[in-house]
């Protein structure tokens, strides 16, 4: 599906360094120039611009990288898939964000692999940010994500929705009763890490009153959800998450709920490919299934 030429582009957007591209082909350095040449005069623009010695993407570049990235991932995929004279759906290569895949994502799963035993299965559990980039680098067939991304340059539909809630140790003691974001400036913030779905969400609803995270008297930030939850149930501080993340801990009494009037109250989950995938009918019907 994609010819030497596109080839050539592609590797040379892998290093922008033409030597660079030229000796992972094991073409020469000319040829490489010959073929962007070739493509530049055929779509009619330029492609790549230098920067005083830096070469870079124009903006037609970075378009035409972007929808050569996704056809060359189907055609990777397509050809696998032929092989394999099975169904397309043969191997699931996904990330998960946090929340989703420690909490959401399991038992539906397992369900999944019930009537669907011959499947083989990579997934990778991680934040936002990371899956996006693995995304638009083709490491990932799909991801479901939590946090926010930009609609416009990806195909998405609503996974689930889901709860959103502030919880503290049942026996935290607040320097204030609070009702609103603005009362709980006082208290100990535990957050996740920057580039997480969950604290973006937060990060927003800050914004949305006019507040930032270094309103806060002390944030301690933390990447596992597990020592997050530790933290919160030992009274150490305060947090915002999604309800499915602590439904054991609020159920047995570990932690409570504090109503926060003008915090979100829900959120949705999204199930998230690249824009313009041959591949789209069927992400759409395995979003259904899992």
């Amino acid at each position: 599906m994609l010819d030497f030429r596109t080839t050539t582009f592609l590797t040379v957007c892998k290093y922008m360094n033409f030597t660079q591209a030229a000796e992972e082909l094991r073409i020469t350095q000319p040829a490489v120039s010959q073929h962007i040449k070739y493509l530049e005069t055929n779509y009619g623009t330029k492609l790549f611009s230098y920067e005083g010695k830096k070469l870079q993407l124009t903006r037609a570049g970075k378009l035409f990288h972007k929808t050569l990235s996704t056809v060359a991932y189907d055609d990777q995929l397509l050809r696998k898939s032929m092989l394999q004279d099975d169904h397309l759906v043969s191997h699931l290569n996904f990330g998960a964000t946090r929340t989703i895949g420690e909490f959401v994502l399991p038992e539906r799963l397992a369900d999944f692999f019930k009537t669907h035993p011959s499947i083989q299965l990579t997934m990778i559990v991680e934040n936002t940010a990371y899956l996006l980039d693995k995304l638009q680098s083709g490491a990932i067939d799909f991801a479901l994500l939590e946090g926010y991304f930009p609609k416009t340059e990806y195909s998405f539909i609503q996974y689930s929705r889901e709860n959103y809630v502030f919880v503290a140790g049942q026996n935290y003691s607040f320097k204030k009763t609070p009702h609103l974001l603005e009362d709980l400036l006082n208290e100990t913030l535990i957050i996740r890490e920057s580039g997480s779905g969950t604290r973006a969400i937060f990060e927003k609803n800050l914004e949305k009153q006019n507040l930032l995270l270094n309103d806060f008297k002390q944030i301690l930030e933390i990447g596992d959800i597990s020592v997050l939850k530790n933290f919160v149930k030992n009274n150490l501080g305060v947090t915002a998450l999604y309800e499915a993340a602590v439904t054991e801990e609020l159920k047995n009494g570990q932690l409570k709920k504090i109503v926060i009037d003008d915090l979100q109250k829900m959120h949705d989950f999204y199930f998230v490919w690249r824009k313009g995938s041959v591949f789209s009918d069927i992400y759409r019907t395995l979003a259904q299934s899992l």
